[in-house]
């Protein structure tokens, strides 16, 4: 089913710099390489593209989740390119970047998750960027600690793992992930003296008590960087929109989750995991 609901004023998208957006795509298909901005039909593809930014997808396109809100292809996928940390640390020297986040496809096929080249692609990076700062947005590798001890000992700036919604709802939602689960990795990483990070999509059966609660339990396992946004449906095939939410509300939450604790919070329509997230590591 799809939400035929008009959409509210302020989810109008900033259409990409033509020339921009074409040479960052060229490039990307040139050297098979995939981004979340494509994959997930992100709606601030054109300004982080525009201001020649991207947020890489490794391990391929194709996830082994079918989670209802995500765009992502969901199927079996191919065997991993082991190249593929060297062709991403060449794409973000080329494009210059002083700060990258990398995020992947659910890989429950491979044993360690893709967690080895995980760590690959991060240490690549540094090896070619070294000024450049690296945020990694992870799967919850089913929570092996072996997996997770492979990014803490790559040591990114940031490592990022969304919960995408409420305790009550992630049942329904997100498919194969446990909320307490994504928890467990927070607190596992933050022990560990990582920044985490995660974040939740609004508009689809939460309540504002639940928002609260999620804060908490955030905080709770040491995760101080939080991102609040507006899903919106990507495809026909996925999740309706129950609500659009306000940008007041936006605010609201934001003023809330400061007085809470986070020492960032980024709460908005358009916000995603990914967005302004340079600003993430300077926080800290």
């Amino acid at each position: 089913m799809e939400n035929t609901r008009r959409k509210p004023e302020w989810l109008r998208i900033k259409l990409p710099n033509a020339n921009d957006y074409a040479n960052i795509k060229q490039y990307l298909k040139k050297n098979d390489l995939h981004t979340i901005c494509e994959s997930g039909n992100c709606p601030n593809q054109g300004e982080c593209w525009g201001n020649g930014t991207a947020t890489f997808m490794i391990l391929g396109d194709i996830c082994t989740r079918s989670c209802r809100f995500c765009a992502v292809k969901t199927g079996k996928p191919l065997p991993p390119d082991y190249n593929e940390p060297i062709k991403i640390a060449e794409a973000i020297k080329k494009l210059n970047l002083k700060h990258c986040v990398l995020t992947s496809v659910d890989r429950d096929d491979l044993p360690d998750g893709g967690a080895s080249i995980w760590a690959s692609t991060v240490n690549s990076i540094k090896a070619a960027c070294p000024s450049t700062t690296i945020e990694t947005l992870i799967p919850d590798f089913k929570f092996n600690r072996e997996s997770l001890d492979k990014i803490i000992e790559a040591h990114p700036e940031v490592v990022s793992h969304n919960l995408e919604t409420v305790k009550r709802l992630t049942p329904e939602i997100r498919n194969q992930a446990i909320y307490n689960r994504s928890l467990n990795v927070l607190e596992y990483l933050a022990k560990a003296g990582i920044t985490t990070k995660s974040g939740i999509m609004l508009g689809i059966g939460e309540t504002e008590k639940e928002i609260f609660e999620t804060m908490d339990d955030l905080l709770k396992v040491g995760c101080k960087i939080m991102t609040i946004g507006q899903y919106l449906q990507p495809t026909k095939d996925n999740l309706v929109v129950e609500e659009y939410i306000h940008p007041s509300v936006f605010f609201k939450y934001e003023q809330i989750g400061k007085e809470k604790g986070f020492d960032f919070i980024e709460s908005g329509a358009l916000v995603r995991s990914s967005y302004h997230a340079e600003k993430h590591v300077c926080t800290h």
